[in-house]
């Protein structure tokens, strides 16, 4: 009976993971795909690479939160309770692609081994209080540092690091000698072959950064369990992982139907590095980091910055048009190659988008709201299961 349960534990667990692969190798890879810089077998192949090695090295810390500090007795992890727990996590998985929206998943894991906890009164709440805090702090961070960019030197970074493509490949192979030679191909130019480095290295990134968190949610509570040990739970995590990237994912490169992919390019490496980096930080001190909402901040701090590059009016304009003269917003799909804005304070409110193109308020609440959502029904419905069902034993 214990194998059997094991069995089906890991099985929750590689349908957790193969989830994990296909919504996150959209976001990592999606620019470099959609800018023609990488096919989709190589975006999955570097997906499943880092996603592994972030996974091996730093990943393991927040195992250890989630499977054996988040709990004061990780003996509550029996096999049918890790299953349970996995069930939500899958379920939230589920919810988010029926509404269109990335839920995150380190947030409803959470939820469900806090519902664990709560039910078998063995929630450690200093851990829990720690890393909610980190929850609230993290996206504060990604909204203000992605608008200081976008206020002062996103201009002169799409000038810089703008994606201009050539017809033709990007390299050759000049096979005629004994060792084969590399070098540029009709048109490449060294500013394209920085771009696509930079694009390519971002993607990585964020793969890494990928791996670091998101190993936990599909393997934590089978080895909180000590079912699996932990090298052959990340082991199998990844693979589950890989096959998502190499199957599930090739629907998200296609559509780039992604928060982080939809903006331009300049714009997604922006977003990408600051969330990336805030995500890499936190699971290093092993908090389970929600990528989706830091990104999603990060993406509205992004835009905000860039509108508020004319919060200045002359005395003039405010007393012929009121104080409305005083705000008028700069757009993120208004981003052209080598745009630089005026400086602050002088750019004419006539050559300026509406607000609305910035990003649309419904779509962004709908986001947010469903991002809080999910966590909240997955820590409600594992404790009332885990509470209630005699089965468990917590009763």
């Amino acid at each position: 009976m214990t194998e059997v349960l094991l069995l089906v534990g890991i099985l929750v667990a590689v349908f957790v993971g193969y989830n994990i692969g296909g919504a996150t190798t959209g976001p990592a890879f999606g620019p470099a795909v959609g800018a023609g810089t990488v096919t989709k077998t190589v975006a999955a192949a570097l997906m499943s690479v880092f996603f592994f090695i972030g996974a091996w090295t730093i990943g393991r810390r927040v195992v250890d939160t989630l499977g054996r500090e988040l709990v004061t007795d990780p003996a509550i992890f029996t096999l049918p309770a890790s299953i349970t727990v996995l069930f939500f996590i899958g379920l939230a998985l589920f919810v988010g692609n029926v509404f269109g929206v990335p839920a995150s998943t380190s947030m409803t894991a959470v939820g469900a081994i806090a519902g664990l906890g709560l039910a078998s009164n063995s929630l450690d709440w200093a851990v829990m209080g720690e890393i909610v805090s980190w929850w609230l702090v993290a996206p504060v961070i990604g909204f203000w540092v992605s608008a200081v960019i976008g206020r002062y030197f996103y201009a002169a970074l799409n000038k810089r690091i703008a994606l201009a493509q050539s017809d033709g490949p990007l390299l050759t192979v000049d096979r005629s000698g004994l060792i084969p030679v590399i070098g540029f191909g009709p048109g490449t130019t060294q500013r394209e072959i920085v771009g696509t480095v930079i694009v390519v290295g971002i993607g990585c990134i964020m793969a890494f950064s990928s791996g670091t968190s998101n190993v936990a949610n599909a393997i934590a509570p089978l080895v909180g369990s000590g079912a699996l040990e932990m090298n052959v739970g990340i082991v199998i995590a990844c693979i589950a992982v890989a096959i998502g990237a190499f199957t599930i994912a090739r629907r998200t490169l296609d559509t780039l139907g992604n928060d982080i992919t939809a903006l331009p390019l300049t714009a997604a490496i922006v977003v990408a590095t600051v969330s990336a980096i805030l995500v890499i930080g936190l699971s290093a001190i092993g908090i389970p980091a929600s990528f989706v909402v830091i990104a999603t901040m990060s993406i509205i701090g992004l835009g905000w910055g860039r509108a508020t590059r004319t919060m200045r009016a002359s005395r003039s304009d405010i007393s012929e048009k009121g104080p409305d003269a005083r705000v008028s917003v700069g757009s993120l799909a208004a981003d052209t190659e080598g745009e630089e804005l005026p400086p602050i304070g002088e750019e004419d409110p006539e050559d300026i988008p509406a607000a609305a193109d910035l990003f649309n308020p419904s779509t962004t609440a709908r986001v947010v709201v469903m991002q809080n959502v999910v966590p909240l029904i997955s820590t409600i419905g594992a404790y009332l299961v885990f509470r209630f069902v005699p089965f468990f034993g917590f009763t």
